[in-house]
């Protein structure tokens, strides 16, 4: 089987648009996608900066952040409004079936053993719940990153722990957020997170003709990061 093939079921069909996780959850929920969501987590939640985001979409769930003790995010954190737990990086300190949705941020690419703890949150999540997330494919190092995932890695240990891929989306272009990188974070290249980057707008100019998935598919080849939507694999 070759990658199209094996990407083929969780490329989406309606648009070819970069995304974000916090713009692919905000988008699930306007199409009333969400199940009856009731409890969420924030899996490697930093600085509690997701209260806000979840407070306006879905306000009457419960939000849990949970995230190792010390990282250049927690450290950061200064909001107390949130139930922030602790956890050692591997065990999740919840109970089967705790959660109806899993959020989680560029967080992944920072866990030390990542198979472990997608198994943990697969453990923690409703038969019905939700995975929405991303994280790093094509990212120089940042913040005590340990891992890039290959589209086709990421899809493997997802279902290998338990879980089913309905999509992937891709975000920034690798090349662009390399660049950021080289040339030290310069501002002007901060809009290409929100908007199309530059090799993704090459992309779209030159797969005109093809498909929307094909041209989800191109672009996911070359992403600095990606977005997924998930379900546990009943």
């Amino acid at each position: 089987m070759d990658l199209w093939d094996f990407l083929n079921p969780c490329i989406p069909a309606d648009h070819s648009r970069q995304m974000t996780a916090p713009a692919v959850l905000e988008r699930t929920v306007k199409k009333g996608l969400i199940p009856p969501c009731r409890t969420i987590l924030d899996f490697g939640c930093g600085n509690g900066r997701s209260i806000d985001l979840f407070s306006k979409l879905l306000p009457d769930a419960e939000w849990t952040g949970v995230d190792i003790e010390n990282s250049p995010e927690v450290d950061s954190r200064t909001r107390d409004d949130g139930n922030f737990v602790t956890y050692d990086g591997e065990s999740l300190p919840f109970p089967d079936a705790s959660f109806d949705l899993v959020y989680s941020y560029q967080v992944l690419e920072h866990v030390r053993r990542p198979e472990t703890v997608l198994h943990e949150i697969a453990r923690c999540m409703t038969t019905d719940g939700l995975f929405i997330g991303q994280t790093s494919q094509f990212e120089p190092y940042h913040s005590y990153s340990l891992w890039n995932f290959t589209i086709y890695g990421f899809k493997k240990i997802m279902e290998d722990a338990g879980f089913r891929l309905h999509e992937l989306r891709p975000g920034i272009d690798g090349f662009t957020l390399m660049r950021r990188t080289y040339e030290n974070r310069p501002p002007y290249l901060n809009k290409y997170f929100s908007k199309e980057s530059p090799i993704n707008q090459e992309i779209e100019l030159i797969e005109e003709k093809k498909s929307v998935k094909q041209q989800n598919f191109r672009k996911l080849w070359f992403s600095g990061q990606f977005t997924w939507v998930a379900t546990l694999s009943l």
